[in-house]
């Protein structure tokens, strides 16, 4: 049985390829490396890379020879100089994290103009959890949390939702540019869904983002894909929201 992650690392490495065509040098970094099968999956398809890794403890790793660089991503700045990788990735990190614009400024940081960056986070839009954050006040792979937890990094551990404009907007706010979403997989059990809800969703969501638009001005020519990305097939459907996104060639260099 394929695990979740197997398939969010799947498309992960397929948005890598689809950035980095027929790179012979890939420099990358992966925060929130775990166990490194992410690290693992990318050189098998790609053996030009390098990885560093990074995460709040270096117990996890089961790849041999790979270093684990140790930081609190949430409160220390990432232990790299500016502008050294091709490539970053952070998948499943961000709604584990009290300050994620945090991180993503770090990541922008280190990463070479125009390098990329792919971040991944459970999709708090799909139908399934719209439906229970209506029910039950929580959306989907979050809920109540004990107010002492001895540890924050299982799914117990998922403190921050974030939907898609949120983490693009943080995105384009670091200095990203080139921000695209896709999704790992699109939820069987919501397909017979979406004609109930679709149509209702279109019409009100079109009303509100017109309100928003002309009556409050929070909608302009800068962030309307952003907003018009919330309801979209793909993302009334899919499971954890993947995003790509690309560090400007003229990016100015960081110290």
């Amino acid at each position: 049985m394929e695990l979740s992650t197997d398939l969010i690392h799947a498309q992960v490495a397929k948005l890598a390829a689809s950035a980095l065509p027929g790179a012979q040098s890939v420099n990358h970094l992966d925060i929130g490396s775990g166990t490194g099968t992410l690290i693992h999956l990318l050189r098998a398809e790609n053996p030009h890379y390098t990885s560093a890794a990074c995460d709040y403890t270096d117990a996890l790793m089961n790849l041999p020879e790979q270093q684990v660089d140790v930081c609190d991503v949430n409160t220390q700045p990432l232990p790299y100089t500016a502008n050294r990788f091709d490539l970053v990735t952070c998948t499943e990190v961000v709604e584990h994290l009290e300050n994620f614009r945090h991180v993503l400024r770090e990541a922008y940081r280190v990463t070479k103009p125009g390098g990329h960056l792919i971040v991944s986070t459970p999709n708090i839009l799909n139908l399934q959890s719209r439906l229970r954050y209506l029910n039950f006040g929580f959306a989907n792979l979050f809920g109540p949390l004990p107010l002492v937890r001895s540890e924050h990094f299982s799914t117990v551990g998922h403190i921050t939702p974030i939907s898609f404009f949120y983490l693009a907007h943080a995105l384009a706010e670091c200095g990203f540019d080139d921000i695209k979403l896709s999704v790992d997989k699109l939820q069987r059990t919501s397909l017979f869904k979406l004609p109930l809800f679709y149509p209702a969703i279109a019409l009100f969501g079109s009303l509100a983002r017109r309100r928003e638009r002309k009556k409050y001005k929070t909608v302009d020519q800068r962030n309307a894909q952003f907003v018009d990305a919330q309801n979209r097939i793909e993302m009334l459907l899919g499971r954890t929201i993947i995003v790509l996104a690309r560090k400007p060639e003229n990016a100015i260099n960081l110290a």
